[in-house]
């Protein structure tokens, strides 16, 4: 079974959102890992915006990097720049992917402002990550 990890900074909004889709867009054709260089917590807000979807992702944690390093991963997938100029060495043939996605949890404004921003940053990962799903797994 194919074994993918994302990989974000802190492991809160995009990260644990394409792990929610990977998982859901996979349906079991494999293992899905997410992890960020550092930790900063499952975002509330990405929580409540993928439950808008219908993915529950409340029960994600936030994962450092250095808990999979034993784990040979057929794919990892960066999805900020920050995570992609930080991402250790993997001592893998992983197939190495990366995607700039914008970071919902820097949006300002009214709360209908930010989760307009979280919706919008969802939509982008859910396409990102169903033709992911279509095309490597």
């Amino acid at each position: 079974m194919k074994k993918v990890l994302v990989l974000c900074t802190g492991n809160s909004c995009r990260s644990q959102i394409a792990e929610g889709y990977l998982k859901h867009f996979a349906g079991g054709k494999a293992e899905i890992y997410s992890a960020g260089v550092e930790t900063h917590g499952v975002n509330p807000r990405a929580i409540a915006t993928m439950a808008e979807d219908g993915i529950d992702i409340s029960t994600h944690t936030s994962n450092n990097i250095n808990e999979y390093r034993d784990i040979d991963f057929d794919y990892v997938i960066t999805v900020c720049d920050n995570a992609k100029e930080r991402c250790p060495f993997f001592p893998s043939s992983a197939t190495k992917l990366h995607e700039n996605f914008p970071d919902p949890a820097k949006a300002t404004g009214s709360e209908e402002q930010v989760m307009a921003a979280f919706r919008e940053v969802r939509q982008t990962i859910k396409d990102y990550t169903k033709n992911f799903v279509a095309q490597y797994l």
